[in-house]
């Protein structure tokens, strides 16, 4: 990606660049006619002109009344913007335990573009005051509200969910439960609680597919991938402290 921008912070002016932090690792197919095997395109067709087109003859439409359209070039899209909008503008510093995970939409990676010193410092006053920023950009042709914080000895921008596209309702906790049933799922949460380790995480149907590939190739039959089985005990409490029991005899 590599998108030049800067972070505006008060009067400082950081430039900086943007890359994604993310990387998709899942094996993609091509989508291919069941018929000859040949792998199918994908084409732009006009059902007016009855013919395919090309991406320099398309244009962005909004669709008023049926059938009714009003088109939008990308001139169009950078006017909407003040030169405000163009930088990464630093509203308000807020503990990171104050945001919610469900608000974290994608994570960026900001690198600095020209001068690194005043990068730096704002690196090290982030981690040092253990705070993150509330900011304001746009990215391509839609307006967000990010979190930047100290991580992994960079500086990281995450792009956050607005508040109207959080589909999540407050309900309140029924009370189906007595006091010793929740003092042993405690005592289950301690028992299985641990350090955040994501390296010992593996994407394990990735690692199976990748397998099955390789046996396709090989002209191998794949089989029945065979999960070990779980008891399942009905009654809570038992289910609790049979579960509570084989923690602490070190099972897992």
């Amino acid at each position: 990606m590599n998108y030049q921008t800067a972070i505006s912070f008060g009067l400082v002016h950081i430039p900086v660049l943007m890359n994604s932090a993310i990387k998709n690792n899942d094996i993609s197919f091509n989508m291919l006619h069941k018929k000859c095997g040949e792998k199918l395109e994908y084409i732009r067709y006009c059902p007016s002109c009855k013919e395919k087109v090309k991406n320099a003859e398309i244009e962005k439409g909004y669709e008023y009344t049926d059938d009714n359209f009003i088109t939008f070039t990308e001139d169009d899209f950078d006017k909407l913007k003040s030169e405000n909008d163009k930088v990464i503008e630093i509203i308000s510093f807020v503990d990171i335990s104050d945001i919610d995970p469900i608000y974290y939409d994608k994570s960026y990676t900001l690198t600095p573009n020209k001068s690194t010193k005043s990068f730096n410092l704002f690196k090290e006053a982030l981690r040092k005051s253990k705070k993150v920023a509330i900011a304001k950009t746009y990215i391509r042709n839609k307006a967000y509200y990010v979190v930047i914080r100290f991580g992994y000895e960079n500086i990281i921008m995450d792009t956050l969910y607005y508040e109207e596209e959080i589909k999540m309702q407050k309900e309140k906790t029924k009370k189906e439960f007595n006091d010793t049933e929740l003092k042993t799922a405690i005592q289950l949460i301690d028992a299985m609680s641990d350090e955040f380790r994501p390296e010992e995480y593996i994407d394990e149907y990735q690692t199976r597919l990748r397998k099955a590939i390789d046996k396709k190739i090989n002209g191998k039959e794949i089989k029945q991938y065979k999960k070990k089985k779980q008891r399942s005990i009905s009654d809570l409490m038992t289910a609790l402290e049979e579960s509570l029991r084989e923690q602490k005899n070190g099972k897992k």
